[in-house]
């Protein structure tokens, strides 16, 4: 097999299940150092099982997007010191909360979607931004939902910080225009995840396209011959 982006380092969020995970595992399959970011360190060892059995090598960070903003902060550093090197960023991490009348949202629910959809996002950005500007072909991919582009109702929670999320990283993708880093956002349409689960509980996860399917497409945003910037892409119209 074609390994594309051997001696790379990418660094994905949300990696221990889900997209994160199909994500990161399709990264190795292509050469990539994966940096494998999620709250629970036993789902993080099975993925590392997962990726070494495909041949990859990965690395644990675990930490907790809504409680963990210093260790988000090192982890630019963190992967500079110990490999060198940072080149992709894939950051698929999201927190669904709940499904509820915007006059309805409870401020704790609320402080924990700004902080896991939002602010770990500027944290992300701020720490990757020096690595990604001098890598080569650096790239970052951020996962996009079509409820940011049209709300609806009872999905404000949700759809605030996915906005917010396409916001910053559209503006980043301005300010790094003129150099090597391409920043995109990438909306995988309905696919059978658990906050898919969680959002649609009487749906029939068999009939949805599973994280395996999609993880192809969205790696190859990853790929050094990638051009597209700026973008966002709907993998299924």
């Amino acid at each position: 097999m074609t390994r594309p982006l051997e001696g790379s380092v990418a660094l994905v969020t949300g990696a221990s299940r889900g997209i994160g995970a199909a994500v990161a595992l399709e990264l190795a399959r292509l050469g990539a150092h994966c940096v494998l970011t999620a709250r629970t360190q036993g789902a993080l060892e099975e993925m590392d099982d997962a990726i070494r059995g495909a041949g990859g090598q990965a690395t644990l960070f675990p930490l907790d997007l809504a409680r963990d903003a210093e260790k988000i902060d090192m982890l630019g550093p963190s992967i500079v010191h110990r490999f060198g090197r940072l080149d992709i960023l894939v950051h698929a991490a999201g927190l669904l909360s709940k499904l509820t009348p915007v006059a309805h949202i409870m401020p704790p629910d609320w402080q924990q979607a700004v902080a896991v959809n939002l602010t770990a996002t500027w944290r992300l950005i701020r720490t990757c931004d020096p690595p990604l500007r001098a890598a080569p072909a650096g790239r970052a991919v951020f996962l996009a939902d079509s409820v940011a582009e049209a709300p609806r109702a009872y999905w404000g929670l949700y759809g605030f910080g996915k906005a917010g999320q396409a916001h910053l990283a559209r503006s980043w993708a301005a300010e790094v225009e003129s150099t090597p880093l391409r920043v995109n956002l990438v909306d995988p349409g309905p696919v059978a995840t658990r906050l898919r689960a969680v959002a649609m509980p009487g749906e029939d996860a068999a009939s949805l396209p599973q994280p395996a399917d999609v993880a192809p497409a969205i790696a190859a945003f990853c790929q050094p011959q990638e051009t597209r910037h700026g973008a966002t892409v709907a993998l299924r119209a």
